[in-house]
């Protein structure tokens, strides 16, 4: 079985390449397989489309979902060709992979310039006025009368 992650690293590991060479992003590429077939795949894009969210995983989850129609990959497997920036563990978290396989670490990525400490950082902050870039709560009633009118909707789809 381990050879079997190594192939698909290995293939996450050539879209990495393939984006960086072809100036699509960063060194950074990701496959999604259910049931040993690929189902989604994506590499960085974020500074060939402007988009700071185009980011391998995210790329390979969306593909995924919009091949298997369905905004959860259970059952699946993310190969990813270095650990999950904490965007995309969000990301991750909310698709629902069975589990994730990573080749790079996070140091790794740090030691040619992609260090994401400082969200690490900010995220465990408790006072979310001294984060860097400040959050402020403002209670609008009318946000609040729309997550009201999403819990009593029976025609929603929870996920």
């Amino acid at each position: 079985m381990e050879d079997t992650h190594v192939y698909y690293l290995h293939k996450a590991v050539a879209l990495s390449k393939y984006g960086m060479e072809n100036g699509f992003g960063g060194p950074f590429g990701c496959i999604i397989v259910k049931d040993g077939a690929i189902v989604g795949e994506g590499y960085n894009k974020v500074t060939s489309t402007n988009d700071p969210t185009a980011h391998a995983e995210v790329v390979a989850i969306r593909d995924a979902c919009k091949n298997l129609n369905t905004f959860q990959l259970n059952g699946c497997i993310l190969y990813t060709s270095c650990e999950p920036c904490p965007m995309c563990m969000g990301a991750i978290y909310w698709a629902r992979p069975q589990q994730v396989f990573y080749a790079n670490t996070r140091l790794d990525a740090a030691n040619i310039g992609f260090d994401d400490k400082l969200i690490y950082d900010e995220i465990k902050l408790d006072d979310l006025s001294q984060r860097k870039i400040p959050f402020v709560h403002i209670k609008l009633d009318a946000a609040t009368q729309v997550f009201a009118d999403w819990q009593s909707n029976i025609q929603k789809i929870d996920y």
